[in-house]
């Protein structure tokens, strides 16, 4: 049996998480008695100091906003999509001569496409479909990569949609690490909805909130959505957008799903064991059951 370790998701803020929800159910599900999975409100000045502190009592962290550029540059080794993406969600924690060596990963990625790709099996009858063109509402670290998801879908050359082109440096430098060739524009409101209902792949990465001018666009001018949108927002539940966009025909995938898939990676890369995923959602569906209660 493994000796029972610790594991937590670092951000600001994170007091809404629901990865402990998932972890904890995992570890129950393992049998992995004595694991602890905690949230840890962390921002970048802390950081470092204690990022330093992890030992082998430690097998991982779950890094979310705003954090997962900042601690690339505070673990040993960083894996190639994690470089290509420009983002770490998840540091492992490993045995090396000198103590502990830690290891920088990305399981968005996986999240992603796994949650589209429930989408396409609700809208389509199959987990595989050819996407021809998609569009990206945000410009962030998640925007990075969700460019990789949709290069792994078939789609190199989505639209990505974003307020200010000035601030879109880093992600396309990411963009040419991944060999992918992404068209920005400037968000307009006026043009968006044509853009967003004639896409097969939708994949919102605006904070909350960000996006409900974007969902007043698709209620004014929206004609019929012919594709999946994934939201990647999950508080609040759901999104105006994803109302929006479900009014108009389209397929929704909320960010719970995401979140869900890329913990189920998480907890196979900290354990050494597959991700219990029917557990995992179990435990999901039963809070977000709750809150809506």
């Amino acid at each position: 049996m493994s000796a029972p370790r610790r594991a937590a998701v670092l951000g600001h803020p994170v007091a809404h998480s629901l990865s402990p929800v998932l972890h904890t159910a995992a570890y129950e599900a393992l049998g992995l008695d004595g694991w602890r999975y905690t949230a840890i409100d962390a921002t970048g000045e802390g950081l470092p100091a204690f990022v330093r502190g992890l030992d082998l009592g430690w097998a991982g962290l779950s890094i979310t906003m705003p954090l997962k550029q900042l601690v690339m540059d505070l673990v040993d080794h960083v894996d190639p999509l994690a470089r290509a993406v420009g983002a770490v969600n998840t540091v492992l924690v490993g045995t090396a001569q000198c103590g502990v060596t830690l290891t920088g990963t990305n399981t968005d990625v996986y999240g992603l496409v796994t949650a589209v790709r429930e989408g396409f099996a609700a809208r389509h009858g199959s987990r595989d479909v050819p996407v021809a063109d998609a569009v990206v509402l945000g410009g962030g670290a998640t925007a990075a990569s969700t460019l990789a998801a949709l290069g792994e879908l078939g789609c190199t050359s989505p639209l990505v949609l974003v307020r200010s082109l000035a601030r879109t440096t880093a992600l396309q430098e990411a963009a040419a690490r991944m060999g992918v060739t992404p068209r920005f524009e400037v968000l307009d409101l006026a043009a968006t909805p044509a853009m967003v209902t004639g896409a097969d792949v939708v994949v919102s990465t605006m904070p909350a909130y960000a996006a409900d001018p974007v969902a007043e666009a698709l209620r004014a001018r929206g004609a019929q959505a012919r594709g999946v949108l994934l939201d990647v927002v999950y508080d609040p539940r759901p999104t105006a957008l994803s109302r929006a966009y479900e009014g108009l025909g389209g397929t929704v995938v909320g960010g719970e799903r995401m979140l869900l898939h890329q913990a189920v990676e998480q907890v196979r890369l900290m354990t050494g064991r597959p991700g219990p995923e029917a557990a995992m959602d179990a435990a999901l569906q039963g809070v977000l059951a709750a809150e809506a209660a």
